[in-house]
């Protein structure tokens, strides 16, 4: 057995194997599409080796050979089609679709040139060249946020597209792929040609298996920091990401400030309506945290009817502002499930960040400025005087409407 014909048994099995990995990612979540195109990329890729391995077989190979070039054009397509689900582009299938049967046409054509020529080393390797480009514009155009791996992957399509380019000159070089289709497998070029489609085969498929294993992992972290009814941030999620959000402030001289919210009456809520009706009365106001939010802040629902919110940039009086902003917005909005003429309210309390300060001392002050808030009538926002001996640049009084 040759050198190109042992490598040629590794890809094969290679890709049997890569295919099951994206198989299985495919399984673990029905709504994984990019795994499920990127199996059948690399089922299609088996049976491209298979045809390569058998046209040593034929006498006349001009069918196979076509075969084996429209089969491998299915992969690279079938991979690309998984690039634009995982990065949100749609895919190209109607250009995809028709060079592959334009290019299919021409192989089989052109084997009637001399097989040494340029021009028909040309014809059967530049399309796989044109299918790795498209990939990477693919890639380029998604409007997602690129890490280090979605980088990486944009090099390897741009180097294996190279690749392809240059194979006809490769194969002038060392001296042609072989007098006929059946001996292809004894060349040089063969063994180089296979080699360079091993490396730059499994260097994509293991950044996009990591990829997708980021992808997973992250929504498995995600979904176990979230409050389901809520969607935002759950107590044990808020606190890790408020103590990270007030580290980047400090150590930027940011001020920093949080405000806790608590609604008001929320068991004569579930008691007087249902629980229904409490649940959307606590999916309206995480909606307006939410919003406020905006990726900028952390916000997170820390007990049943009490919510959080740190502010980063705002110091107590751009803070104060903001809950009393909330406050107003939520006694105004109509709730479903409620009588029309019915509002709901909540009570707020603010606290700025202080030096010497960490995020539960913070977290603590604002707590007790909401329990004045509560004891003053609630639908009011209290403001924290800060630390003992240092005093609140906006001062204790109240806000009631």
């Amino acid at each position: 057995m040759s050198g190109a014909n042992f490598i040629l048994l590794i890809n094969l099995s290679v890709a049997g194997l890569l295919a099951a990995a994206f198989m299985t990612i495919a399984f673990h979540d029905a709504g994984r599409a990019p795994a499920r195109w990127f199996a059948y990329g690399y089922l299609l890729g088996m049976a491209y080796f298979a045809i390569e391995f058998s046209i040593p077989a034929f006498t006349d190979a001009r069918l196979p050979v076509a075969a084996a070039f429209a089969v491998f054009r299915g992969a690279t397509i079938s991979f690309n089609a998984g690039l634009a689900h995982k990065y949100g582009v749609a895919p190209p299938w109607r250009p995809m679709l028709f060079f592959l049967f334009a290019t299919t046409i021409a192989v089989y054509c052109l084997q009637d040139l001399p097989r040494q020529s340029l021009a028909r080393m040309m014809a059967y390797q530049l399309p796989y060249a044109a299918m790795q480009f498209v990939g990477l514009g693919i890639v380029w155009s998604s409007r997602q946020r690129f890490g280090r791996l979605d980088r990486i992957l944009m090099a390897v399509l741009a180097l294996s597209g190279m690749q392809f380019a240059s194979k006809p000159f490769i194969a002038h070089a060392l001296g042609g792929w072989g007098a006929d289709p059946q001996a292809y497998l004894q060349s040089n070029y063969a063994l180089v040609s296979q080699s360079l489609g091993t490396i730059f085969g499994l260097a994509l498929a293991l950044l996009m298996l990591a990829i997708l294993v980021r992808d997973v992992l992250a929504e498995v972290t995600s979904k176990s920091e979230t409050d389901t009814l809520s969607g935002l941030l759950n107590r044990g999620a808020f606190t890790r990401r408020a103590e990270l959000a007030v580290l980047g402030a400090t150590r930027q001289g940011m001020p920093v400030a949080v405000v806790i919210a608590d609604l008001d009456d929320f068991k004569s809520i579930n008691d007087g309506f249902g629980h229904a009706s409490g649940d959307r009365v606590i999916e309206t106001f995480a909606g307006l945290l939410r919003e406020a939010a905006a990726g900028h802040h952390v916000a997170g629902r820390i007990g049943g009817e009490e919510f959080a919110i740190m502010l980063r940039g705002a110091n107590i009086a751009a803070a104060r502002l903001f809950a009393e902003g909330t406050r107003s917005a939520f006694g105004a909005l109509p709730i479903d499930g409620l009588p029309a003429d019915s509002r709901c309210t909540a009570s707020f309390g603010v606290a700025e960040l202080h030096p010497n300060e960490n995020v539960a001392d913070l977290m603590r002050r604002a707590d007790a400025a909401l329990y004045k808030a509560k004891h003053a009538g609630r639908d009011c926002v209290r403001v924290s005087a800060g630390p003992v001996g240092v005093p609140s640049s906006a001062g204790t009084e109240a806000s009631h409407f």
